[in-house]
């Protein structure tokens, strides 16, 4: 029988950080306000999947897991997110740009 953990039972911060300051990442999800955004309503879209932003700083969560502070360009919110809910766009391997061909430029033009 294989016992496979959990990806919230990893201690993240036994490895460096996936994102570095200032790097360019991308949601993979939607993200909504959980009640600690403040002026915003519970349940409130704050970051909607694809969309852009920069990671200002990076926190420590529990002694556990990383917490990057996103700063999101269309919706000027910056959100703390873990990594799993992140997607580099400065660092992407040469396979996938070359399947994004010419929308892999638009990124670049994005800088």
């Amino acid at each position: 029988m294989v016992d496979i953990a959990r990806d919230d039972d990893n201690v993240e911060i036994a490895l460096p950080p996936r994102f570095a300051m200032g790097e360019r990442v991308l949601s993979r999800s939607v993200i909504r306000n959980d009640g600690t955004y403040n002026g915003r309503d519970i349940g409130e879209v704050l970051v909607h999947k694809g969309e852009i932003g920069y990671v200002r700083s990076i926190g420590t969560f529990l002694q556990q897991f990383y917490i990057y502070a996103v700063e999101f360009i269309d919706s000027g919110h910056r959100v703390g997110m873990r990594a799993k809910e992140l997607c580099t766009l400065d660092h992407l391997p040469p396979e996938v740009l070359e399947r994004l061909g010419e929308r892999a430029q638009a990124l670049d033009d994005l800088r």
